[in-house]
């Protein structure tokens, strides 16, 4: 069996796996990549001298195929009220697809092709680089001491293929990162049951058992932490315990409960997980979420709270303004965790990720670019 992974170790493995090289493409597109070199850029600058509306085009064919490819199949309408684009803007697109094999027509509508497939990919690495998104990330991490930052295109509150993107990319990286007998915490949410799901079309057999964060939410049960716990463990061939409290409880109500041998023990494994991943919410999202009382919320918007983590509710500055008892992790315990993997995107939650960045540390933050740009931001 091999070792439990430690910070250190980590690390280690972070520089070799990540740092060391570009980003992991699947097996099943021939680990071809687009090569990193100054003489790329050169010809694109030339090329878009000749054509001014290059990018443009390049960008709006490669949002269909995106599109098309976490979507899939779609039929042109829906797909063109997806985009907000005109629906014979986007029939065009599709037809200029179809003659380069890029996608082909369904009777249940448009799908990618293998071509398709691995053109997106590779188109992906290319236009992160016009974009200037590798440096974006390198960037995010050293100015908020991450191990790693990982930036998809797009805006997640707008595109839902952005938060599918990212979800992939936190499928991917718990199965580089997840090591037998490790234990993995995860968080509830509509990102997080995104991962869940993404989990599917990356995962090896993996010995590990994986626990929810947190207690339940009153939330649709797909989201629930425990949900997706439980599909997590599923999908990599392995354990999960659950936690059956509630995750808003009063002071007096929790104490007994967690006294109880069978609970007591899913709590200890849940502080004791080597691998978190969790999700980053705004104040008010997660006051929802818990079913407070809005004068509640009124009194911590008040005090300038922006985000929530773990039962902290913290302003912009960082600053914790209010804790809510609850079973489960807290932020002190992030601490002796060995990873910690947080992902959020959208602009409306731009303030409270980059507030939590400021409660806390993490080693990996997987976000779109919207967000990666505000967090670039100098205050």
């Amino acid at each position: 069996m091999e070792p439990v992974i430690s910070p250190v170790s980590f690390r280690k493995w972070w520089d070799r796996k990540i740092r060391s090289g570009t980003k992991k493409v699947p097996e099943d597109l021939g680990g071809k990549k687009v090569a990193d070199t100054s003489i790329e850029k050169q010809l694109f600058e030339l090329l878009q001298t000749v054509l001014p509306d290059l990018e443009e085009r390049l960008d709006e064919r490669y949002l269909v195929l995106r599109a098309i490819n976490f979507l899939q199949p779609i039929g042109r309408r829906s797909l063109s009220e997806y985009l907000t684009t005109g629906e014979r803007a986007v029939r065009n697109i599709v037809e200029l697809l179809k003659e380069q094999h890029l996608v082909e027509t369904t009777p249940l509508g448009v799908i990618t092709t293998d071509k398709g497939t691995q053109t997106l990919w590779l188109l992906k690495e290319y236009i992160e680089k016009i974009k200037g998104i590798e440096k974006l990330e390198r960037q995010i991490a050293c100015q908020y001491q991450l191990e790693q930052a990982v930036v998809v295109a797009g805006d997640a509150d707008k595109d839902l293929t952005a938060k599918k993107e990212m979800s992939q990319a936190a499928a991917q990286i718990l199965q580089e990162v997840l090591q037998p007998g490790n234990i993995l915490a995860v968080s509830g949410g509509t990102t997080m049951a995104m991962v869940a799901d993404s989990m599917n079309a990356f995962s090896k057999p993996r010995k590990v058992t994986v626990v929810p964060a947190r207690g339940g939410l009153g939330e649709d049960v797909e989201k629930q932490a425990n949900t997706v716990a439980a599909k997590m463990a599923k999908a990599l061939g392995g354990n999960y315990r659950l936690l059956h409290i509630p995750d808003v409880l009063e002071e007096e109500l929790l104490r007994p409960l967690l006294s109880s041998p069978s609970i007591n023990e899913v709590i200890e494994m849940i502080k004791h997980a080597n691998v978190l991943l969790h999700g980053i919410g705004t104040a008010e999202e997660m006051a929802q979420r818990r079913g407070l009382q809005p004068d509640f919320y009124r009194k911590i918007q008040e005090e300038g709270a922006v985000g929530e983590a773990f039962g902290y509710y913290f302003d912009s500055k960082g600053n914790i303004v209010h804790t809510t008892p609850s079973a489960g992790l807290r932020l002190e315990d992030l601490a002796s965790m060995d990873v910690c993997i947080a992902v959020g995107g959208g602009m409306s939650k731009a303030e409270a990720i980059k507030a939590f960045l400021r409660v806390t540390s993490v080693d990996v933050l997987i976000t779109d670019e919207g967000v990666a740009r505000k967090l670039a931001q100098k205050d």
